[in-house]
């Protein structure tokens, strides 16, 4: 099962909608998010969580065969997920592996996910796609001056979908609501999530620059 939280605003982005309601390369982002996902058939089922008022999604889940909008969208993160997990355990097994993917990331590929796939089910805990840093970082100060180099060194920038089973997840965003993402979750109570090599592509549309470089990937030909 797959959950795409989908209730954001994305305020950053200062859009006139909801980034997952950008049209690039012909579609909206949440239509490319939900064709990337359906290509993986190991996913039996995806749930898109909107807020309760918003209509805008609706065309586009009924265009695929194995997605449901529910309305569970809540203020934070860890909320709508909780939510979702909620409305659907009556569905589902306690420990049937959930992937938690961002509406916002339309160019993940097939190959990720797969490899995301392979390994947790193999792995106690779970976990992410993800990239390790490239760049040299560093920790501001309030006045954006550089205080301190930080070490690159087993440092990653964490992606979506991220796997973990059910109750364990459930379990985990209860201890945890104010996570920003469900391994943060997963490690508050005490666990290690497994980090599976992710890709440049799977950008997170976030500002307006994001935009152009989503379409460049989605006009190409499909990574598998």
């Amino acid at each position: 099962m797959a959950i795409v939280p989908a209730g954001g605003s994305g305020a950053r982005l200062g859009a006139a909608v909801p980034k997952q309601y950008l049209e690039i390369a012909g579609h909206l982002v949440l239509h490319h998010t939900l064709t990337a996902l359906s290509a993986v058939s190991a996913i039996e089922h995806i749930y898109v969580a909107v807020q309760a008022d918003d209509e805008r999604a609706v065309s586009t889940c009924e265009s695929f065969t194995r997605v449901t909008m529910l309305p569970t969208a809540g203020r934070l993160r860890a909320e709508t997920v909780s939510n979702t997990l909620q409305a659907i355990h009556k569905k589902i097994n306690r420990d049937a592996w959930i992937l938690v993917h961002d509406a916002a990331r339309p160019c993940v590929s097939q190959a990720a996910i797969d490899r995301l796939i392979q390994t947790c089910v193999a792995h106690p805990v779970g976990g992410l796609l993800a990239l390790p840093v490239a760049d040299t970082m560093k920790r501001s100060n309030a006045s954006d001056e550089v205080v301190e180099t930080l070490s690159r060194d087993q440092l990653w920038r964490a992606q979506t979908p991220q796997m973990f089973r059910f109750e364990m997840l459930q379990h985990a965003l209860s201890a945890a609501p104010d996570a920003t993402d469900e391994s943060q979750a997963i490690e508050a109570i005490g666990l290690s999530p497994k980090l599976v090599l992710g890709e440049a592509r799977n950008l997170k549309i976030t500002y307006p620059e994001d935009i152009a470089l989503a379409s460049h990937f989605l006009q190409q030909t499909p990574s598998t």
